[in-house]
């Protein structure tokens, strides 16, 4: 009886132990997963409480949108944003991603508007989180745009949600952002992309740009590093404009460090295809996304508003959609775009007066 009672309280010490120590490795990736202050992501401002027709319905449960917003396009995050508030009921955060010499301006155009009422958070990008991780040519150092890699570093932007939105500067929401989010990811999937091959805008031809709708329009299939990857140059790309993020996945997986390894690569090997000329953020999301990404409604991301100045879709298509996309070089801020007047409405003008439509004067800007 006395071995067993000695059995008995060894067994029990071992669980007490086996327990502590659970406990603190639980703690450990807690701490892992949540580390959210790398160098040069530092949140400056604040989230206003939750305004009161969201309370009163109960409609407590929140969406984090993220969406970046530089100097000189800083009305078209403004019209982003503004087009997403109304249209949900929905208990919307804004996670806007700015430089620093922007965030007094960015601060002033929403206390001092309409848009006094957003929640939002505005976050410090400092580009030297891309040293060593993109190519400058000194001879063009002012095209290279630090805040298109934002969406790159999704975890440490929105430390404490499990899923996100993210948006470009240069869409227009017509609908309710609730179910863009509500989008279903499948078991393992980190993101869910508009595949460019499913779109129902893949039939609109960009000019010059190559073959956009596959891997080899921006993959160099020359370079051994891609032909490694087995990754079929005919593949369906997508576009990483719009997507909605699984963030637990997101850290599960590392995505974060994988995109910066291939980043780091293409310094070093030059694996991206020239004949889409400054596209440096799609290829590494296309490589880690190989295969392993679920798709949004096409009518989520209609986009190629901004190809050219001609309509390439009919009103009717356009006012059905449930996001518009103006990527491409023309923006509705500035030279003539199809569909600007709808860009437009969401515009909030800038109080300090420095960001200004350049639109009217298009023609004389074409003539240069």
């Amino acid at each position: 009886s006395v071995n067993i009672s000695i059995l008995i309280v060894a067994v029990v010490i071992f669980l007490l132990v086996l327990h502590h120590n659970f406990l603190g490795l639980s703690d450990f990736l807690k701490r892992e997963l949540s580390d959210s202050n790398p160098l040069g992501l530092q949140p400056v401002d604040f989230i206003p409480a939750v305004p009161q027709r969201l309370t009163d319905e109960g409609n407590d449960k929140e969406i984090s949108v993220v969406i970046a917003a530089s100097d000189e396009r800083l009305g078209g995050a403004i019209a982003a944003m503004n087009s997403i508030y109304r249209h949900t009921r929905s208990n919307v955060v804004f996670h806007i991603v700015t430089l620093n010499d922007t965030v007094d301006h960015l601060r002033l155009w929403l206390s001092n508007t309409a848009l006094k009422n957003l929640r939002y958070r505005i976050v410090d990008f400092d580009p030297r989180l891309l040293e060593g991780r993109v190519q400058v040519d000194p001879q063009q150092a002012d095209t290279l745009k630090p805040l298109t890699f934002a969406r790159f570093y999704l975890p440490s932007l929105v430390p404490h949600a499990e899923k996100a939105i993210y948006v470009d500067d240069d869409i227009i929401v017509q609908d309710d952002i609730l179910e863009l989010y509500n989008t279903p990811l499948k078991p393992g999937h980190a993101a869910a992309f508009s595949d460019d091959c499913d779109s129902t805008t893949n039939k609109v031809a960009v000019r010059g740009a190559g073959n956009q709708y596959n891997y080899i329009g921006f993959l160099d299939y020359k370079k051994e590093t891609i032909r490694k990857l087995a990754m079929k140059a005919n593949t369906c790309s997508f576009n990483p404009g719009v997507f909605v993020a699984n963030l637990t996945e997101w850290k599960l997986q590392n995505i974060t460090k994988q995109l910066e390894k291939w980043m780091a690569l293409n310094v070093a090997e030059e694996l991206y295809s020239r004949t889409l000329a400054g596209s440096i953020t799609t290829p590494p999301l296309l490589i880690v996304f190989y295969k392993q990404h679920s798709s949004i409604d096409p009518m989520w991301n209609v986009r190629h508003l901004g190809s050219s100045a001609g309509k390439r879709y009919s009103p009717q298509f356009v006012k059905a959609a449930k996001l518009l996309h103006w990527n491409g070089h023309f923006k509705p801020w500035g030279r003539t775009a199809s569909y600007a007047e709808i860009w437009e409405k969401w515009y909030v003008p800038d109080p300090t007066g420095k960001f200004s439509l350049i639109r009217r004067h298009s023609e004389a800007y074409e003539a240069k």
